[in-house]
């Protein structure tokens, strides 16, 4: 079959299952399948039987609405390649935002030491020891699953990981810490209809869902970053965008923040709340 002809019929196939990226997805598959650079595909004359096979049986996955990550099996973060699969969850584009803020914030300090709370991946951290080398990166997991992935993504980089509660963690930087980064669970618990299928049915739920209305989590994350900072540090958190006001509310329900301001993506939507530990 034509290259193009069976890029056509792939593409229109996500389109009817409801893959919000249709076209893109058909095309990065078929790349994974030939080892080939994504501008390369219009030189791809003809499949052959074996990659016309390998191509359909990974086109009917994505259709089932399995991540497209899952299937390549990485994801790109901002200037790195991570690995990713089943038992993690996959960082978004949205995400890179917060963990740019953090670069920025590190790169103006000397030595810093940053902490990044529920780590999945790995993403933030890795993206943080690749452009901050200077920086001292700690991170941590709960979930069993996850913290494989980011053993590996994190794997020679000099990343301080850990097993452990976000709530507990890192006893032995408490009041040292210059930047608290953050991407917990903020769905709430009802919203589960509402949630894409590749995320709902694949990634794992404690990286997705916090309590009745979302927040529990940025709850948890507030009081253990006022623990962790020294006075003046900064915490970043992703939130819902639905959460523009609730998630900087629960900093400013205290008194122990100033400088608390919430930040939009490139869309325009609420996406992650910023705050400085009060002197």
């Amino acid at each position: 079959m034509r290259a193009s002809t069976a890029r056509r019929d792939a593409a229109a196939r996500l389109r009817d299952a409801g893959v919000a990226s249709p076209e893109r997805d058909a095309d990065l598959l078929l790349a994974h399948v030939l080892d080939v650079a994504l501008g390369r595909l219009p030189l791809v004359d003809d499949l052959g039987s074996p990659e016309q096979e390998a191509y359909d049986a990974l086109v009917a996955r994505r259709a089932a609405r399995e991540p497209l990550q899952h299937l390549t099996g990485t994801a790109a973060f901002r200037h790195v390649e991570l690995a990713v699969g089943p038992g993690v969850f996959v960082p978004r584009p949205e995400t890179e935002l917060l963990a740019g803020w953090a670069i920025d914030h590190l790169l103006t300090l000397e030595r810093p030491v940053v902490v990044d709370l529920c780590t999945g991946s790995g993403a933030i951290a890795r993206a943080i020891a690749d452009e901050v080398p200077g920086a001292d990166v700690h991170a941590v997991e709960l979930d069993e699953g996850a913290l494989a992935w980011a053993e590996r993504n994190l794997a020679g980089t000099g990343v301080d990981l850990r097993h452990g509660d976000l709530a507990t963690a890192f006893d032995d930087l408490l009041s040292t810490v210059d930047v608290v980064v953050c991407n917990p669970p903020y769905i709430p618990l009802e919203a589960w209809e509402s949630v894409a299928a590749e995320a709902r049915d694949h990634d794992p739920h404690l990286a997705l869902f916090s309590g009745q209305d979302g927040l529990d989590a940025i709850r948890v994350l507030e009081r253990r970053a006022a623990q962790l900072l020294r006075p003046g540090g900064v915490v970043g958190a992703e939130h819902a965008d639905v959460q523009g006001e609730s998630a900087p509310g629960v900093f400013t329900a205290t008194a122990r923040w100033t400088d608390v301001t919430d930040h939009r993506d490139l869309a325009g939507r609420p996406r992650y709340v910023t705050a400085r530990l009060a002197r």
